[in-house]
């Protein structure tokens, strides 16, 4: 979808997972099986269908071990393929394609799965104004990969960290002794870059933010019934998040209620990965 992360951000991540999986002596199994030199083709072949991201983790896999590797992808990030479909074709020296093989799977089929099940999710609220947007509930060391598919599946990204946004929650709001200290406290804390967020769990809560000027308020396990009245009460006034406990099931008619945004936790932290296998070819070109 245009939105590729540079390399450079991705090898560190594919260099622990190597590291991971390699061990302490390398792929034993192959140096022992398979006569040094030889080159594997192979195509990375979905088993069900799906949207695709991660191409790229693939990629830099076997380029890691094998810098002549030659990599081609099929289905682009983004893409939707059905079960049998290829995702890339692949041709590299045996052994080093056999000992990246594990971890570019890994990688590929967690983010294709989050992938897809954002394409689910926006497709339910789909003739909405509504946007699916992600939350900090990833995988630790892959937030930037997991955000990334999601985009690649047609969602949006809530903020990356603690340092890039503030986001007042309940806890906070105990600590400081209320919402109106709270925010008025963050106003005067942060320079005109910096957005404002601040969780509601009533009404009544959302008339005494609303009175301070946030930029954005995340209605915390709302009703149905009082989603439609935030929206009504809030009249534009800041843009309204809908959060806690969404479901596919649930999702749109979350969204007919006129919020702006839905966050899903389950897009990352529940989303199944998409099975991807990785065939070995003998006797046809594959490039």
């Amino acid at each position: 979808m245009g939105d590729d992360l540079p390399d450079v951000l991705i090898q560190p991540i594919i260099q622990a997972a190597l590291l991971e999986d390699l061990g302490r002596a390398g792929d034993i199994t192959a140096r022992a099986c398979i006569p040094a030199g030889r080159r594997l083709q192979a195509r990375f072949v979905a088993r069900s269908p799906g949207v695709i991201a991660g191409l790229a983790c693939a990629r830099l896999a076997m380029a890691a071990l094998d810098p002549d590797a030659r990599f081609d992808g099929v289905t682009p990030d983004g893409g939707k393929v059905g079960a049998g479909g290829v995702v890339a074709r692949v041709e590299a020296d045996a052994r080093a394609l056999l000992g990246a093989e594990r971890v570019a799977l890994n990688l590929l089929g967690r983010l294709s799965g989050v992938a897809t099940l954002t394409a689910a999710y926006v497709a339910q609220v789909a003739g909405t104004s509504a946007r699916i947007i992600d939350t900090r509930k990833t995988t630790p060391g892959l937030r930037a990969l997991e955000k990334y598919a999601v985009r690649q599946g047609g969602g949006a990204n809530h903020r990356f960290g603690l340092d890039d946004a503030i986001l007042i929650k309940d806890n906070h709001i105990a600590a400081c002794g209320g919402i109106a200290e709270a925010l008025q406290r963050a106003r005067a804390a942060v320079g005109h870059m910096v957005k404002i967020e601040v969780e509601v769990d009533t009404l009544e809560q959302l008339a005494e933010a609303l009175a301070h000027a946030p930029d954005v308020i995340m209605l915390d396990n709302f009703s149905l019934p009082d989603l439609r009245s935030a929206v009504s009460l809030c009249a534009g006034r800041a843009i309204l998040e809908a959060s806690g406990g969404v479901t596919l099931d649930t999702v749109p008619a979350i969204a007919e209620t006129g919020v702006d945004l839905i966050s899903v936790g389950a897009l990352t932290h529940s989303a199944p990965v998409l099975d991807i296998g990785l065939d070995a070819e003998s006797g046809r070109p594959l490039f």
